[in-house]
């Protein structure tokens, strides 16, 4: 596995909550933090699964 640091720009004056996580249970508490935080407030949540594929022997 690689690591990569990625510069990230924001607009000026914009206020940023940046999380990272392997679970999707973790996500939807931060879903559920942000949303309880400030009723009403515009976010985006994202989440990418990937799997290593086996191959099945017959």
């Amino acid at each position: 596995m690689e690591t990569k640091s990625v510069p990230i720009k924001f607009p000026e004056g914009a206020n940023i909550i940046l999380g990272q996580s392997h679970f999707i249970k973790t996500v939807e508490d931060l879903y559920e933090i942000l949303i309880s935080a400030v009723p009403g407030m515009k976010f985006g949540v994202a989440f990418c699964e990937a799997s290593r594929a086996t191959a099945s022997s017959s």
